[in-house]
């Protein structure tokens, strides 16, 4: 093979290491690719490859500088709880009786004014036809009272008496009445079972749970715990996202701000309202979900990447790397937090603009601000 010929370190010093790179490649394959046409094509492939990367160093800086502006201190909060619903309503009869309907069972969905479950009414059917036929005679009772009494054949106080009767009769129709109308369980809205505590046949007495029913809309939350700092970056309404399976990122808000914290575990649980989801199929009642609420404070703060953490000095501060007047100075700023993504410098609103060295600083011969 040709020896090659000694190259001056010119080129090197002024900022062309290319040139050198590319003689020797073509010295070394020119054996190789002699009196072929390919050749002229590989010399053109290298020439741009050595063009593109001289421009890369020169065009490129050696680091990476970002301003870096003063802003609100945002805290990601992230919690874990389970999908419930809100509010849950218990059915029940007014009186008691032997069940006869029941259209629903745990688990289906009822829309409003829908029949969930029925008595049997014919033992309060005669008991207002009882009351009604009592109160048929209370009036006549009134009425054959008041033609004795034009004829003085009676008393004020025998009319008095027929009145208070003929009143008492009637309050015990409604009664009856009334009592008819609630031995039908209608659906007070759009919602779903979620417990039944009965079967058909069986004795109902007035009182005792025989469904428990949700509503569907605005009655979903997922209820997390915060901490006493944590609860003070939050307010009623607040936009959060929360993510599910089955659905992704969804958004919410805070519905529910407890005054108190827990006396068990000092912590505040508020509760994220879902907003209307199509949740019944899959069910997702139970299911967990995450919580991610963006907590913005009153304190203002510089946010760099932990990258342009250059260390952390005897006094506690962070050296960080930045451009002042063409000079690259390492300067010392007071932390005011750190987390596994971002470094957080304490700051004011009226804050200049900071020229940060995020990337290469090590590589920089850097000047102490000090």
């Amino acid at each position: 093979m040709k020896k090659l010929p000694n190259i001056s370190n010119k080129s090197a010093d002024i900022g062309c290491p290319f040139i050198t790179m590319k003689i020797h490649l073509f010295l070394f394959f020119k054996p190789v690719f002699a009196q072929r046409s390919s050749l002229l094509f590989f010399i053109s492939l290298l020439y741009l490859y050595s063009i593109t990367g001289f421009a890369q160093n020169v065009n490129g800086e050696n680091y990476q500088l970002s301003k870096i502006s003063p802003e609100h201190y945002i805290k990601v909060i992230k919690r874990s709880g389970r999908v419930n619903f809100k509010r849950t309503l218990n059915l029940s009869f007014k009186t008691a009786g032997f069940l006869k309907q029941l259209s629903v069972d745990e688990g289906d969905t009822f829309t409003k004014k829908q029949i969930l479950a029925a008595l049997d009414t014919e033992e309060l059917l005669a008991e207002k036809n009882a009351s009604y036929a009592r109160l048929l005679q209370a009036k006549r009772n009134v009425k054959r009272v008041k033609t004795l009494l034009e004829k003085n054949l009676s008393s004020q106080r025998e009319l008095d008496d027929a009145l208070t009767a003929a009143d008492t009769t009637r309050a015990a129709y409604k009664i009856a009445y009334y009592n008819i109308t609630k031995s039908q369980i209608f659906a007070p809205f759009d919602g779903i079972v979620t417990r039944r505590n009965t079967e058909l046949g069986e004795l109902q007495s007035p009182g005792v749970l025989a469904l428990q029913v949700a509503a569907i809309n605005n009655n979903l939350i997922v209820s997390v715990a915060l901490t006493g700092e944590e609860i003070s970056l939050v307010h009623l309404n607040q936009k959060v996202k929360i993510y599910l399976a089955h659905f992704g990122l969804i958004d919410g808000q805070i519905s529910k701000i407890p005054a108190m914290a827990d006396r068990r575990s000092h912590l505040f649980n508020i509760e994220v309202l879902l907003p209307a989801i199509r949740f019944t199929r899959p069910l997702i009642v139970g299911q967990l979900a995450k919580v991610i609420i963006y907590a913005e404070s009153q304190d203002f703060v510089y946010r760099l990447p932990i990258a342009a953490l250059n260390a952390i000095d005897e006094h506690g501060q962070a050296l960080i790397a930045v451009e002042n007047n063409n000079k690259l100075v390492q300067q010392a700023h007071a932390i005011y937090k750190i987390d596994n993504d971002y470094l957080y410098l304490f700051a004011h609103e009226n804050s200049p603009v900071l020229a940060v060295i995020t990337e290469g600083w090590n590589k920089l011969s850097l000047i102490s601000a000090e």
